[in-house]
């Protein structure tokens, strides 16, 4: 039998976007990319639970906050007029406890790392409440959504090798592209909404230039990760992982996204995790069997 969808559990399931699992693993497809290349393959099991958990409850914290900050926007926008927050069914003070629990919870179970990862947790945690409110004053808050959902990968460095070396932040560069790509789609699908509201968005900021800069961006950030496998020694099983998620932009999200059709936009914003997979399996595959 499904849950009562005004219970209030399912209430705030919703609110935190933990019955869309989507957004967890875009933030958690860098990390273990990330924590695969700095334990060479090898990470701690401990280590690797913590980042885990820690994806879940701060992608859930940032969504709360997101629909708090958005809660007068997102009752003219068709997709999100219904949310928990928006519709009145969760009050806004409730809402912030709730985000409050969920960020209280992720600094809890982070406590055994070491001293540098912790204390890359407070930009960690101030990019994740804070990107909600870039879409009033900057032109792509897309980029921003790519630090924010990548600041595990200098935070997974740190807590591995207690240091952050360049190519950390490389593979920083490569998710603010990737996310720039994925969001975009997504933006897509809101735009005639968001031009009315004010709401500044990549895809309207791009115009009619969006699907070829999409695809830009989506090479750019194939083309960064290459570099940085091959400079971390990885070979042929990782370049496969990086070949099938170019096939996977040619044929799957250029003909999603090429005629701007809402759904098939979604669609290709919800299959940009199949490419997050396919570079991790290659990164898997390269370690056990390269």
């Amino acid at each position: 039998m499904n849950p009562n969808p005004d219970s209030t559990f399912s209430l705030y399931l919703r609110l935190a976007r933990l019955d869309k699992p989507i957004g967890i693993m875009l933030l958690l497809w860098p990390t273990l990319w990330a924590l695969w290349f700095a334990s060479g393959g090898l990470p701690d099991w401990t280590i690797l639970a913590i980042f885990v958990a820690g994806t879940v409850l701060m992608r859930s914290a940032g969504c709360v906050i997101n629909d708090y900050a958005d809660r007068d926007f997102d009752k003219h926008v068709a997709r999100t007029k219904a949310r928990p927050l928006t519709s009145g069914k969760i009050g806004p003070k409730a809402a912030l406890w709730y985000a409050a629990a969920l960020a209280l919870a992720a600094l809890l179970i982070a406590l055994p790392l070491n001293r540098p990862a912790l204390l890359l947790a407070i930009p960690a945690a101030f990019l994740a409440a804070s990107y909600p409110y870039t879409k009033r004053f900057l032109a792509v808050p897309q980029a921003y959504l790519g630090v924010a959902f990548g600041f595990g990968i200098p935070m997974a460095y740190a807590a591995v090798t207690g240091a952050v070396p360049a190519a950390a932040w490389w593979l920083l560069l490569a998710n603010i592209f990737w996310s720039v790509a994925y969001d975009t789609a997504y933006a897509m699908c809101d735009r005639p909404d968001d031009l009315k509201i004010g709401i500044k968005t990549s895809a309207i900021t791009f115009g009619r230039f969006d699907v070829a800069i999409v695809m830009a961006c989506y090479f750019a950030f194939l083309a960064i990760m290459l570099v940085v496998g091959l400079d971390a020694g990885r070979g042929r099983w990782y370049v496969a992982g990086v070949g099938a998620a170019a096939l996977l932009v040619l044929f799957d999200q250029f003909p999603r996204i090429r005629h701007r059709e809402p759904q098939a936009c979604f669609r290709a914003f919800l299959n940009a995790n199949r490419m997050g997979a396919a570079l991790f399996a290659g990164v898997l595959l390269d370690y056990a069997f390269g």
